[in-house]
Parts: structure tokens; sequence; C-alpha cells
């Protein structure tokens, strides 16, 4: 979401006429878009922000703003501690900024936010279809920094991609914090699937994907669209969490772990080949070594293609913050990571082996250390080679090698879909 966030306040910079620049002592406007969903993240912000002030202090004309997660809906605290900031921003208000520059450069911004898709797009690109997120887990502070959830209109989302396909995508993934809430706060009720149905029918685009999906909101109609519709890639990531029950009630999730299991069987009897990736956290306050283990266990029972985990940090301002211990000690966090990490890369190991002399369809993105580079429709790295320019394309691999984290293949031909 901050990646395109980032490209459409990007957008917006170039229709003023800015040109990006190559390192930071050479801009005359950086932006730092923040993430604060974990520990580590937050920490990178600050010592990124702090490593500005020698720049602005060498030239107090150059503007530096903060937007993204870390700007809350008050900012006395952040402006005491970073003085030398001329901006501070939330998720998707680009609009002090602009003004800003508006005065700088002495020209008329009214109009620059009003379409803010990407000038220049990579072949697979991101899209945002719905903003906020009402679930307020106990462990995150996004709700209390994105807002409510808000969706766009079809037709808007629908006349941004086909404007996207004219600048050369050829793959789009659509994004929510709860993307397949989608639509549940708009007038006429639509929901995931007729907005996948809809982009679907765009002319030149060849593939859809969405992230990221919430258990309680995967439907059944969702999971037909992806079933029932070429251009939606058979790849679906559906966090659960925890393994534990009693974790999943005080992370205030929704669901249980047998929910989740039997939603993950309809999926792959709706979608036998589908591919499934997970986010899960653990140490979140009071979970025990037997709990861990059903994190654990269901890890190893549904074999995903691809394990997010992360060890549990406080965010201050967070139910759990307000309310639990944070109990469990960085060390074990940190053994509990590594034996899920551990378990994961044996798993899709063997699960990428069996792909080995296998002919995948894969989209080139781009061209890395003299290969090729792409990913399959279900969302496996390939790298590979061939002669021929194939950006942006379609193309037949042979898969020669496999590995727990990439594949490689030497391409067999080249096709484009329509």
């Amino acid at each position: 979401m901050n990646k395109a966030d980032s490209e459409r306040l990007s957008s917006a910079l170039e229709g003023l006429g800015l040109e990006e620049a190559a390192v930071p002592k050479e801009a005359d406007v950086i932006v730092l878009n923040s993430c604060v969903v974990r520990q580590s993240a937050e920490d990178k912000v600050i010592g990124m922000m702090t490593s500005l002030k020698p720049l602005k202090q060498g030239n107090p004309q150059r503007i530096i703003a903060l937007m993204g997660c870390m700007v809350g809906p008050k900012s006395d605290d952040l402006k005491k501690r970073f003085p030398y900031v001329d901006v501070f921003m939330r998720p998707q208000e680009y609009e002090p900024l602009i003004d800003l520059l508006g005065e700088r450069l002495g020209i008329d911004v009214e109009g620059c936010l009003s379409n803010l898709a990407p000038v220049k797009p990579q072949i697979s690109t991101y899209l945002p279809i719905i903003h906020g997120c009402d679930e307020f887990c106990s462990f995150c502070i996004i709700p209390y920094r994105r807002g409510r959830q808000v969706s766009r209109s079809i037709d808007d989302i629908v006349k941004e991609v086909d404007l996207l396909v004219h600048r050369g995508v050829k793959e789009v993934t659509l994004l929510g914090q709860t993307v397949d809430a989608y639509g549940h706060d708009l007038p006429d009720k639509p929901d995931l699937a007729d907005l996948l149905n809809e982009v679907h029918g765009i002319d030149g685009l060849h593939r859809i994907r969405f992230l990221t999906s919430h258990p309680n909101y995967m439907s059944d109609r969702i999971i037909q669209a992806v079933g029932n519709l070429p251009k939606v890639c058979e790849h679906i990531n559906l966090p659960f969490q925890a393994g534990d029950d009693d974790v999943l009630q005080n992370m205030r999730r929704g669901y249980t772990s047998d929910d989740y299991r039997r939603l993950v069987d309809r999926i792959r009897e709706a979608v036998p080949n589908a591919s499934m990736s997970t986010d899960v956290i653990v140490g979140f306050p009071g979970e025990t070594s037997e709990q861990f283990q059903s994190s654990l266990n269901l890890i190893r029972d549904i074999r995903f293609d691809k394990v997010h985990v992360a060890a549990y940090s406080t965010r201050p301002g967070t139910i759990a913050d307000r309310k639990m211990d944070d109990d469990v000690s960085s060390e074990e966090k940190k053994s509990r990571v590594k034996a899920i990490e551990e378990l994961q890369e044996s798993i899709v190991a063997n699960t990428n082996s069996a792909l080995a002399g296998q002919v995948v369809d894969v989209l080139v993105e781009s061209r890395h250390r003299g290969q090729w580079q792409g990913r399959t429709r279900s969302n496996k790295l390939v790298f590979f080679s061939q002669d021929a320019d194939v950006l942006g394309e379609l193309v037949d691999v042979r898969i020669e090698k496999t590995g727990p984290w990439s594949l490689q293949g030497i391409g067999a031909g080249k096709f484009l879909k329509v």
C-alpha cells in the first residue's frame, strides 16, 4: 500500500514539473513514506529522519516531508521531535505538500490531484481500491492511522486500470488493508467479485491479483471469481496470524483455527491449483509454547507457498498495548520465528521441486543480472535466459532448477494473451 501511495504522489509531483533525483543530497524535495506496522519499521523511519537533518541545515530551502502511517490525526509530537520537517501528511493526504510546492513555485496546483495514476508505471503495478480498515485487531495500529474503510467506485477503478493498461501495464494488483471487504460501504453494495468481473473485461490487461484478504470476508462469490475468470491469478494471500483459538480471540480476529482450515478447504476445492500465502505473528502476549505449536501445526498441515512471519512488537495506541503485557521474551520470539522459517523453507522447497521440468507461464517484469525476471500465475519468482527482448510479455519458461525462494529456467517460446 505504501508503494502505491508513493507512486501516486510521484505522479502528482511530476505533474508539477519535478523530476526524480538520484540521491537525497541532490533533491529539492525529500518525501519519506513511513510504515509503523512493526517496531523495526518505525525504527528505520526515525533513523532516516535523523539522517536528513544535516541536509536541511545545509539547504534550508530544501523541503522535507513525512507521510504515511507514522503521521496520525495529531502531529504535534512529531513536530517537536523533527522541527526541521516542513510537512506532515497522513496516508493518501497529499494536499499539504502540493500546496506548499505551489506557493514555492508560484503556480496554480488546482487539479494536480485529480488523476494520480503513475505516468510511467511498472509492467506489474499496484492499485488501491479500498482505503482504511474497520477491523481493529488488537495488535494493529493501521485503523488509527489510515482511518475507516472507504471504497472507490467500480467505475473509477475500471477507468484507472484502463489508463494504466494504455501506459504499458500488463498486470494489476488490487490493494486494500482488507481487500475482500471492498464495496461493503458503497450505496449499491458491490463486492470484490463484481469488481474482478469488470476489470477482467479490460482489453490488453493480462493478469489481476488482489491483497490482502481477511478470512471473515473471503466469500464464496470471490472464490468462484478466482476460479472462473482467466485473468485472475490463482493466488490468495490469507493471513491466519495465529493457530490457537485463545490467541486469535485475544487478537480480535473474529474466527477460529477450524474456521480458517475449512475456508482453505473451500478455496482449494473451487480452485484446485490455487497457491496460498499467509501472515503469522509469533510471541503475541500470553502465547504459550503449546499455543505456538498450533501455529506450526497449521503451517505443516496447509503447506503454504509463502509464509510471512513476524515477531510481535507492541504498537503504542493499540488495544494490545493498552490491555496486555508483552510477556514473551525476545529470545523466545526469535526462536519461534526461526522454527517457522525452517519449517516453511522445507515445505516450499519440496513444493517447488515438483515444478522441475515443467513449462510455466511467466510475465516478464524486469532484467536482473543478465537474466529476465518475472512471476508465474501462482506468484513464483522465476529467473530465465532468453535472447529476445521479452520485457512485458508472457513467456513459456521450462524450469531447470528449483529452490525454496525462486526458480531458474530457459525460455521455451513466447506468447501474448489477449
